[in-house]
């Protein structure tokens, strides 16, 4: 009796043991009953009934499927080596364990035969030059054909373009030789505006030459003009203060003349004072003014007052008092 307990206990824990099963955080359990597909289960712990229910996990993060190396044919006939990496994640994970037997195989063999039409319909050149191009055409084919399968391709890379060894080589030689004629031309550009920047530098020189000759010369002139206006107002000022001056030597004369009530004889003998002067033994002419009748009349006179100053000496005595 005994024995029979403790096989029950056993049966009881291994029934129990595979009725519990525990689910990764990031995995979907999909719950087959009886082969027919009854749930999907979320991480964490799920019961099962033993012996009539399994539990398939399905990997919901992002996976990668390496496609292997091809020879593929371009539209100039050249064969290159071509692989890629398709990035892709599950999004249905019923879908993807019943609608595809192999997701892996499946996605391999597509994306070589798409990558092979893609490139097929490009020259070398394009090919090698194009490579985002392809990435992004070959991304949204595998997702179109893959979306039936449950799953979404996130991104797609070629790892590799690799054409044959003497078109390799061809191709360096002709970059070398694409390289040497920029060389060439920039070297002859560079030559080209060594020279135009020289003349244009030589021509800026002469014409700041000039234009500070041209300065320099209108600043003399400036200042000589501005030397000969100070001293032709210095002159006009000399003149004028002389004029000044002796106009009003003439006035206090003037005056003085008129306040001593000068006679006759007197203005005479200054008249011969200032003829005198006129004369200074250089002059062999001398023009008297026409107005000179009282003037000589009273010269006649003095010549009277000699006259009787040499009869009488009293007579002299009065013509020095005057």
């Amino acid at each position: 009796m005994a024995v029979l307990y403790f096989i029950i206990a056993i049966i009881l824990f291994i029934m129990v043991a595979r009725s519990i099963k525990i689910i990764r955080p990031w995995q979907k359990g999909l719950v087959e009953r009886l082969g027919k597909y009854q749930r999907t289960a979320d991480s964490g712990l799920t019961i099962v009934f033993p012996f009539l229910e399994r539990i398939l996990k399905v990997d919901m993060r992002e996976q990668v499927v390496d496609v292997p190396p091809q020879g593929v044919i371009t539209k100039d006939n050249v064969v290159v080596e071509v692989d890629a990496v398709v990035y892709y994640e599950v999004t249905d994970p019923v879908k993807v364990t019943y609608n595809v037997a192999n997701f892996y195989t499946a996605a391999t063999k597509l994306a070589q035969t798409n990558l092979r039409n893609l490139v097929g319909d490009l020259a070398l050149d394009e090919s090698l030059t194009s490579r985002e191009v392809i990435n992004t055409k070959l991304r949204e084919i595998l997702d179109d054909a893959t979306d039936k399968w449950g799953t979404k391709v996130t991104r797609v890379e070629l790892q590799r373009i690799e054409p044959p060894a003497d078109v390799t080589e061809a191709m360096h030689r002709q970059m070398k030789a694409e390289r040497d004629r920029r060389a060439t031309i920039l070297e002859a550009e560079g030559f080209k505006k060594q020279q135009v920047l020289e003349a244009e530098g030589k021509a800026q020189a002469i014409k700041e030459m000039a234009d500070a000759e041209k300065t320099k010369r209108i600043l003399e002139a400036e200042g000589r003009a501005e030397a000969i206006k100070s001293v032709a107002e210095a002159q006009k000022f000399e003149k004028l203060t002389i004029a000044q001056g002796e106009a009003e030597a003439i006035a206090k004369v003037y005056r003085a003349i008129h306040e001593g009530n000068p006679s006759g004889d007197l203005i005479a003998i200054k008249y011969l004072e200032a003829l005198q002067k006129i004369a200074d033994g250089k002059a062999t002419k001398i023009f008297l003014p026409l107005e000179t009748s009282g003037i000589l009349g009273s010269i006649g006179g003095i010549s009277d007052l000699f006259r009787e100053n040499a009869e009488s000496p009293d007579k002299e005595s009065k013509v020095k008092d005057i």
